[in-house]
Order: structure tokens, then sequence, then C-alpha cells
């Protein structure tokens, strides 16, 4: 046998406010120039780890070149901090000096 309830004015409803998922902070990973890294060494990292173009690798590795230093991408903090682990370890192994640096976007 069913309940019928006949008042309903005693139950009562919460609504929790909405939360306001912050954007996480994004990170440049800067690429410095040095006069040892070979420049295809430079382009061969921004397609393999950045993912970048031939063409776009080729313009941020020149910018690099003519600069002093160029962002390679902008990531979260952790995804930043790997791929510029990854890209060191790279250059050591292939007897190469290339600095990398990351630094919080603005805007």
């Amino acid at each position: 046998m069913a309940q019928k309830f006949e008042n309903d004015e005693n139950v009562v409803t919460e609504t929790k406010p909405e939360k306001k998922l912050k954007k996480p902070t994004l990170y440049k990973v800067l690429l410095h120039n040095d006069n040892y890294t070979t420049r295809e060494f430079v382009v061969a990292v921004l397609k393999e780890v950045f993912h970048k173009s031939e063409t776009d690798a080729v313009q941020i590795m020149l910018h690099v070149h003519y600069n002093g230093i160029g962002v390679a991408g902008v990531y979260t903090y952790e995804v930043a901090e790997t791929k510029i682990k990854i890209v060191e370890a790279a250059a050591k192994d292939n007897g190469f000096p290339l600095r990398l640096s990351m630094e919080p976007e603005e805007g």
C-alpha cells in the first residue's frame, strides 16, 4: 500500500553554490640560443617533442637563433616541466648544451 504525503512543506531542499573551476596557470616553455646546438637538432626537438610542423619548427628555431630566446609551446606546469626534462636529456645524450626554461604565461 503506497503512502500519501499531503503536506510537502516540511521537505527541505538545499542547493549547493556552484563551484567555479579556476583554469590552470599555463607556462611558456622557452628555448635559449647557444653557439653549439645545431639548428637541425632544435628543429627535430620542436617537431618530435613539441609536435610542431616543419615550417613552424624552422620559424621558431630561426627566432631563437636571431633573438636569443623563443617560445616552444605553452602548457600546464607538469607538461611543461616534463617536456623540458625530455629535451634536456636528449640534448645531453647528443652532446649539446641546449637550455630550456619556463615562465608563467601572462593574461
